[in-house]
């Protein structure tokens, strides 16, 4: 268990992909899950392979092909939840959460090309909404301080900044409701209600 801090109210509800929209350049985009695509996974191999090594932040998306086929295969199976923004044939974004605990990290990255054109926001709240329904809690993740644009986005999505000692922001979001308060909840509810015997 991490002693990271989260939001006690739980999130607004997300949009579950698949979702469409037309971004700031009138290029129509679909945000879709991942579901095990060889060619959607050379899709992505050839994304992360043409990044801007000035986009990398904390060693993600490695560089060099072989390291990123390795780092996907970590990141597109098991317990993770992947979301995919597509402009055509092309993959413009990519965010995932990825099993931390008792919690998920999330990370997005956006296409140079694609950038500053409202798709990190689409791909963020699919990817929350990919969570929700999966039934994913809490989520969390780290942003440099000085990212004023991605820190006001994470906190118009609903994160709350739970540490900021270093030059990273560590920001938090409840997703869905835990088992403990959902049952709690529930034997609530189940009290409120009248006997039928009567």
């Amino acid at each position: 268990m991490s002693d990271r801090g989260y939001p006690d109210a739980v999130a607004d509800e997300f949009p579950p992909p698949p979702t469409a929209f037309t971004d700031r350049e009138d290029r129509e985009i679909e945000i879709r899950p991942y579901e095990g695509d060889d060619e959607v996974r050379e899709s992505l191999v050839e994304m992360y392979d043409a990044f801007d090594p000035a986009d990398r932040a904390q060693g993600i998306p490695p560089g060099g092909e072989e390291r990123i086929r390795e780092w996907l295969d970590a990141i597109l199976g098991g317990d993770c939840y992947n979301v995919i923004a597509w402009c055509g044939d092309d993959a413009a974004g990519h965010a995932t959460l990825v099993p931390d605990g008792d919690a998920y990290e999330l990370a997005i990255f956006v296409h140079q090309e694609y950038q500053r054109a409202g798709i990190g926001t689409h791909l963020i709240r699919g990817l929350l909404g990919h969570g929700q329904a999966n039934d994913v809690e809490k989520v969390w993740l780290t942003v440099e301080r000085w990212n004023r644009a991605a820190v006001s986005l994470y906190k118009k999505i609903g994160f709350e900044t739970s540490d900021a000692e270093s030059f990273e922001l560590e920001m938090g979001l409840r997703l869905n409701a835990d088992e403990a308060s959902a049952a709690e909840s529930g034997e609530s509810a189940a009290a409120d209600e009248p006997d039928g015997d009567q």
